[in-house]
């Protein structure tokens, strides 16, 4: 196995474990590759508005099981999202150095940074939870075709395709909701005075300067692992985003053994990580 990358902080968000969608397989490698210091869940790491007895593979278990064994070296915060808003009852909870809460606020270098997953800025949630759920139904099924047919195209020797990126990008309401969203966090950001806000929920993988009344502010999102399969990545003192390389074949995970000694955390820490 190669050597791991060391990472100041890794952030990964909208796993969407317990949907046929998730690429848990390939966040598995990518969880194997790296040795971050601080490991942020931001929001919607389980599917528990679509979860089912029925679909629960190996694959999404030993995710969990993954990121338990990285709490031994690394602080981990589960931050929660819409999809795994059931576990917000248990905010401020901590065991070892895993940590629950629905939001973290970090001094980073000297920076002021402001994780969280970003629902509670979407109208469509405040105002018509029904809806959303129904569209995360109905984002399932165009995601399992998808993979369908890039099966197909695979085998075929042809590029792969997204059917809901060329939705988005082709419908001005969600290329409007996006900006909105941005736009939205990024002045909520500055008039709280932080200097980074990193979101997930919107399944848009981005690094951006923004700018509120003169201020700017960093805005940063994670993506997803059900389709963009990225992670942000901090270290040497800048972010960048890490992408899965998609062209990879098939995940085949090796079986492992069982580890019954994994440990299972304040939520506002000033942190400085000297260059090397």
């Amino acid at each position: 196995m190669s050597e791991k990358r060391p990472l100041d902080i890794a952030v990964i968000s909208d796993v969407h474990l317990g949907i046929y969608g998730c690429h848990a397989k390939e966040l598995i490698q990518y969880l194997d590759s790296i040795d971050p210091k601080i490991l942020v869940l931001n929001g919607d790491i389980i599917d528990i508005w679509q979860f089912s007895k029925r679909y629960f593979p190996k694959s999404h278990t030993k995710v969990i099981r993954k990121i338990l064994k990285m709490t031994s070296k690394s602080e981990v915060y589960y931050l929660t999202g819409n999809h795994d808003e059931a576990l917000r009852k248990y905010a401020g909870f901590g065991l070892g150095n895993l940590t629950i809460d629905n939001k973290l606020i970090l001094d980073v270098d000297g920076k002021r940074h402001w994780f969280f997953h970003g629902d509670v800025y979407d109208v469509t949630m405040k105002n018509s939870k029904w809806l959303a759920k129904l569209g995360g139904k109905g984002y399932d099924l165009l995601i399992i075709i998808n993979r369908l047919v890039n099966n197909i195209l695979e085998k075929m020797g042809r590029e792969k395709m997204s059917f809901s990126k060329k939705v988005k990008n082709s419908v001005k309401q969600a290329v409007k909701f996006i900006s909105d969203f941005e736009q939205v966090v990024a002045e909520i950001a500055v008039d709280k005075q932080f200097d980074v806000v990193c979101c997930g929920h919107i399944h848009q993988p981005i690094i951006k300067e923004m700018q509120h009344d003169g201020k700017p502010v960093l805005y940063l999102n994670s993506g997803d692992w059900v389709e963009s399969l990225t992670s942000l990545e901090y270290t040497a003192g800048q972010w960048s985003l890490y992408q899965y390389p998609l062209g990879k074949s098939q995940v085949i995970l090796p079986e492992e053994e069982e580890d019954p000694n994994h440990p299972w955390g304040d939520i506002s820490k000033v942190i400085s990580f000297p260059n090397q």
